[in-house]
């Protein structure tokens, strides 16, 4: 079964501030929660507990090659950043360097950051629609600062490539995905994410 997130629309007379949505997502921590540009809400259930297996040991895989690496830090999947856009996001898992997520201030790091990270993977469950996702990765490519991004398929067993200002590029069932262009020495082993 295909499923949609749900779409809170509003009229522009009734948008929530930054703030105002922060709040609304803290006192809805049990949903994943998601506005667009336009100040569209996009509620979408939890994490089914396979996904939420796969998108951990996604995480896993970048947490610790990150804490050789030492450049930079990774996010989880409920880390919101808010892109240049307006439109407020939270990758599956992500990484930005250090020199960047300094440049913060502590204010900004602690809310939805204003900035998108480096390096973001989006993973595809069974239930999500593709497009959507691929639009969403078409959204990060467009942001200052991005390098590179991963829509991962488990459905069809295909990783989609985005780095901005290029054509995605589509790996049909990978062992193995290298990230080596943008955090040097790391690459995703697939075998279980499939």
């Amino acid at each position: 079964m295909i499923s949609s997130p749900l779409i809170l629309h509003f009229p522009s007379s009734v948008q929530m501030t930054d703030d105002q949505f922060f709040d609304f997502c803290q006192e809805n921590r049990d949903l994943r929660i998601e506005r667009n540009r336009f100040g569209d809400i996009s509620i979408m259930s939890p994490a089914g507990s396979e996904t939420g297996n796969r998108e951990g040991n996604i995480f896993g895989q970048l947490w610790v090659w990150s804490e050789k690496d030492g450049t930079g830090i990774t996010f989880s999947p409920s880390t919101g950043f808010t892109l240049s856009t307006g439109a407020k996001r939270s990758p599956d898992a992500s990484w930005m360097k250090l020199a960047r997520w300094n440049q913060l201030t502590p204010a900004q790091q602690q809310k939805f950051a204003p900035i998108c990270p480096d390096f973001v993977i989006e993973l595809r469950s069974n239930s999500d629609n593709l497009q959507p996702l691929k639009d969403k990765m078409q959204e990060y490519m467009q942001e200052p600062g991005i390098q590179l991004g991963l829509l991962i398929d488990r459905k069809n067993r295909r990783v989609y490539i985005y780095r901005p200002g290029q054509i995605e590029e589509c790996l049909e069932n990978p062992d193995t995905v290298s990230c080596d262009l943008t955090l040097p020495g790391f690459v995703l082993d697939m075998g279980k994410i499939w």
